[in-house]
């Protein structure tokens, strides 16, 4: 018979080795970007997860494994909203006020600000990050080349990430008709 002292065993949770692992890589993404990646540490990312200590080393042997699934996941986040820039991209007549509109909204949204300052700074003190830092900047001039020509291109990725380090320094992004008169310029500026 029983003892009615001792509880009974609830139900027992499904194992879900992916969404745990899911769950390790979004913790330590967040932390990066509260923190920085210097900051992470197994111990951060396993409280943040809600998960034990351990999980995070059977998924990632190391902190650096952790950290760089962590930033391609930010990477990965960051490269959404280029689907959104060739979509603003298919009519040139609209196409300087809607991706000032788009990147306005992007630059709204502070963990994505955040993430994108993360990955870059991380890519400065470590070399085989940068090319995940790049990737964001290289296919936005790819896709704006096609249509405005790659100086313009240039100049309109450089514009934006220095709209992006403004927006995580200050409280506000740049007001969206700041925006648009500055990509309007660099689409239409002679070369």
């Amino acid at each position: 018979m029983p003892d009615e002292s001792t509880p009974a065993a609830g139900p027992r949770r499904r194992r879900d080795p992916a969404g745990r692992r899911r769950a390790i890589v979004e913790a330590a993404a967040e932390l990066i970007t509260e923190v920085g990646s210097g900051g992470l540490t197994h111990r951060l990312v396993a409280g943040r997860a809600g998960v034990p200590l351990g999980s995070t080393t059977q998924y990632f042997a190391t902190l650096d494994d952790l950290r760089e699934a962590a930033l391609q996941h930010l990477a990965d986040e960051i490269d959404e909203a280029l689907a959104i820039v060739r979509e603003t991209m298919k009519d040139a007549s609209t196409a300087p006020a809607a991706l000032a509109s788009a990147f306005h909204e992007y630059l709204r949204d502070t963990r994505l600000v955040q993430a994108d300052s993360a990955l870059a700074w991380a890519s400065v003190h470590d070399p085989q990050l940068r090319s995940l830092s790049l990737r964001w900047f290289d296919e936005l001039v790819a896709i704006l080349s096609a249509h405005i020509g790659e100086a313009r291109a240039t100049a309109v990725a450089v514009f934006a990430d220095g709209a992006t380090w403004h927006a995580a320094l200050h409280e506000e992004p740049l007001d969206v008709d700041f925006l648009t008169d500055t990509i309007t310029a660099l689409f239409t500026e002679p070369r």
